[in-house]
């Protein structure tokens, strides 16, 4: 199995060398790299790409800025192999990733998405344990080894809280072309396709070996929009869609656990004191309205 790696480059040109180099130490070499530079200022980090000289290693720059949304489209129309993952520019893989998700693919061929074991890294890679991954171990499947969930359980799982590693996610390359990422949304965009994935009829194999290192910090895209509430507008629109999806499939318990979206209310109150600081009231307002329902 080729490995479709798709990494859309916007960030810390020290974090995205990082992240680079991560994929160039595999263990096994079956595997494609495709950096699509969405016209970062500094074009430097883009030469340093193009100069590796390893013909699994494309870069392209798009012509504009396409944002978050946008890039994560051109990714998905750039894959080319059955399997795909849209790793972040500052996150890293562990030496071993690819050989384990090829072996974790070869084992549960039916698998559409598959969640291997994460760790969570701090900006200087150090390893952390924030209150958002706590949370998340808290909500995540139980058991060991490698296990498959699916159908209303998945589903009312996720909506009680989204305990899936985005860009370690390894999916299928027709699902991704086929549900893709919709405009509008940029912070929920994952959740999102896991949804329409699930509900569809997807399964997900959860794994616990750590194999990739997620970093979470201040300058990623939820943690820019949570403050001023943008990233809850997109989570409120969300769980309305997908409580009327699942009432309408019948999955009740998935229906009521869009509807409470509990671990996302309490998000959002953890970004209320970054709110009343900045003294903004629209941000305070959309905060407490989605904390309140």
């Amino acid at each position: 199995m080729t490995l479709d790696i798709m990494m859309p480059f916007w960030g810390r040109p020290d974090h995205f060398r990082e992240a680079v180099r991560s994929v160039l130490a595999q263990t096994v070499s079956d595997w494609r790299l495709v950096i699509v530079d969405d016209v970062y200022p500094d074009e430097e980090p883009g030469r340093w790409a193009a100069s590796l000289g390893d013909p699994r290693v494309v870069y392209r720059r798009n012509e504009t800025n396409l944002g978050v949304g946008g890039n994560f489209r051109e990714c998905v129309r750039l894959v080319e192999n059955e399997r795909a993952v849209l790793m972040g520019c500052d996150d890293r893989m562990h030496p071993g990733y690819v050989e384990r998700v090829a072996e974790l693919v070869a084992a549960h061929p039916s698998a559409a998405i598959v969640q291997p074991g994460v760790e969570v890294i701090d900006s200087e890679g150090r390893v952390a344990h924030p209150l958002a991954d706590r949370v998340k171990g808290l909500v995540r499947f139980g058991g060991s080894g490698a296990r498959m969930f699916g159908g209303e359980r998945l589903l009312t799982s996720l909506m009680h809280g989204n305990w899936a590693y985005f860009p370690s996610l390894v999916w299928r390359a027709d699902d991704l072309r086929r549900f893709g990422f919709r405009p509008g949304f940029d912070v929920v965009q994952d959740l999102a396709l896991l949804a329409d994935i699930v509900l569809d009829g997807g399964g997900l194999l959860l794994d616990d070996e750590v194999v990739f290192s997620y970093r979470r910090h201040s300058g990623s895209v939820s943690s820019l929009k949570g403050p001023d509430g943008a990233k809850f507008v997109e989570e409120s629109a969300l769980f309305a869609e997908l409580a009327s999806r699942a009432a309408a499939r019948g999955w009740s318990r998935a229906a009521r656990a869009a509807t409470l979206h509990l671990t996302s209310r309490l998000n959002a109150l953890t970004e209320l004191p970054a709110a009343l600081r900045a003294h903004d009231p629209a941000s305070r307002r959309a905060l407490l309205r989605h904390a309140l329902g």
